[in-house]
């Protein structure tokens, strides 16, 4: 009786661990790290020579790389061959208005693992929020990209007031509008339009009357309702963002008509 064979492991194996680095990448590249990313792979992960990593640029794709040296304070890696190009990413922006912190920080994590090309922070009068540190919201995205295998950074835009951000909306840009006072239920919405979209999200209080009435009037501006129930701000970021990729994004049959 003949003894099967072992299975080849999966090369790179599934647990190797992910990191954006700057690019260009390509393959005989040498990619020192040091501070934090060092230290996650030297401290936390126990890298050492051979072990494979997978790095992303956010231009050319993922490639793999193997640890050349790992010392206390840097490491060095080569990379070998690259893996997958730079996924394309459905042209939706979430344009969310600042919340508190923690709620804010669930909105930067969720909007990039569910694959938004642009977060827009946005500013309204009942906003608890009026800055955004734009380093500790990238290192956020960036984190989450890196956790949910994604090839390509989202955009990350300033903090616009609201009455800026309608003023300066690009033409032919749907803005999908989650109105409190309702609207177009969000699934029947956004499968009538197939280009280019944003979904308006307001702050813990909502928008006020005086800017329901300014969003309403804008000739890009849909009004949508995500349902019978009173969503907290992040909720219904996340909420709205899920469906239309589930609707005209990358997760079902509007992706595959592309």
């Amino acid at each position: 009786m003949t003894t099967p064979l072992p299975a080849t492991p999966a090369w790179p194996p599934k647990s190797a661990p992910r990191l954006f680095v700057p690019g260009p990448l390509a393959e005989g590249t040498a990619v020192p790290l040091e501070g934090g990313q060092a230290h996650y792979l030297g401290k936390v992960m126990r890298v050492t020579a051979g072990d494979a990593v997978i790095l992303c640029d956010d231009e050319t794709g993922e490639w793999l790389a193997r640890v050349v040296e790992a010392g206390k304070r840097d490491v060095v890696l080569s990379v070998e061959q690259r893996l997958r190009p730079r996924e394309g990413v459905p042209d939706f922006w979430l344009c969310a208005a600042l919340t508190k912190k923690a709620a804010f920080d669930l909105v930067l994590e969720k909007a990039t693992e569910l694959g938004v090309a642009l977060l827009q922070p946005v500013l309204t009068r009942r906003c608890v929020a009026d800055k955004l540190n734009a380093d500790r919201a990238r290192a956020i995205m960036t984190e989450a990209a890196e956790q949910c295998a994604r090839t390509a950074l989202p955009g990350l835009a300033e903090p616009a007031p609201l009455a800026a951000l309608l003023r300066d909306w690009p033409a032919g840009r749907r803005l999908f509008f989650a109105d409190e006072a309702g609207g177009v239920p969000a699934a029947t919405a956004f499968a009538m339009e197939s280009g280019p979209a944003a979904l308006l999200v307001g702050p813990e209080g909502g928008f006020d009357d005086a800017e329901r009435a300014m969003i309403r009037a804008h000739p890009a501006a849909m009004a949508i309702t995500l349902g019978p129930r009173v969503l907290r701000a992040e909720t219904a970021a996340i909420a709205g963002t899920g469906l239309w990729m589930g609707t005209r994004g990358d997760w079902g049959a509007a992706a595959l008509e592309e």
